[in-house]
C-alpha cells in the first residue's frame, strides 16, 4: 500500500519544510500556509518519495521528510514513473493531478548548499490540486 508519510510546509521558498502531520490542500491552490501554494501555477504541491530521501541517507547525509522542500513525502509509489496527467487520490477525497516530473534548479536550494546534492530536480514530482481536503501522515495514496 502506498501512503503519505509526511505533510510539510514552510513560510519561505527555497528552505526545508517542517513536517506538520496534517494540512489542508485547497483546490487549485495548494497546501494552505505553504510558501509555494499559488492559484496560478501547475506546481501547487510537490511530492518526493521517501525512497529518494533514503538514497541520500545511504550516502551518509542526515536528512528526512521536508528537507528537500517537498509538501508530501510518499512511500511505496514510483512517483517519477507516473506520466503527467496521472491522478492520485487519498482516503479523504483529495485528488491531485501530476503536472511535472523533476524541475530545473536555477538557484541552488538550502539543502544543495548544505550537502552539495539535491534529488528534487530529477525525482521530485509536482501536481495541482483538483479536489481539496484534509491530508495527513498515514493516508493511503492511490493512483486514479
Amino acid at each position: 500500500m502506498a501512503k503519505i508519510i509526511a505533510v510539510c510546509k514552510s513560510k519561505d521558498k527555497g528552505t526545508p519544510k517542517q513536517d506538520i502531520g496534517e494540512g489542508k490542500l485547497q483546490e487549485e491552490f495548494g497546501l494552505v500556509g505553504d510558501a509555494h501554494a499559488d492559484c496560478c501555477t501547475h506546481r501547487q504541491v510537490s511530492l518526493l518519495a521517501i525512497e529518494s530521501i533514503n538514497k541520500m541517507r545511504n550516502r551518509g547525509f542526515d536528512i528526512g521528510p521536508g528537507d528537500f522542500a517537498e509538501n508530501l513525502t510518499t512511500e511505496g509509489i514510483d512517483l517519477v514513473a507516473l506520466p503527467v496527467g496521472t491522478r492520485l487520490s487519498t482516503g479523504h477525497g483529495v485528488v491531485l493531478e501530476v503536472t511535472q516530473i523533476g524541475k530545473q534548479c536555477h538557484t541552488k536550494c538550502a539543502i544543495y548548499r548544505q550537502i552539495g546534492k539535491c534529488v528534487m530536480p530529477k525525482e521530485g514530482v509536482f501536481a495541482r490540486v483538483i479536489r481539496g481536503g484534509l491530508v495527513k501522515s498515514g493516508d493511503e495514496l492511490k493512483i486514479g
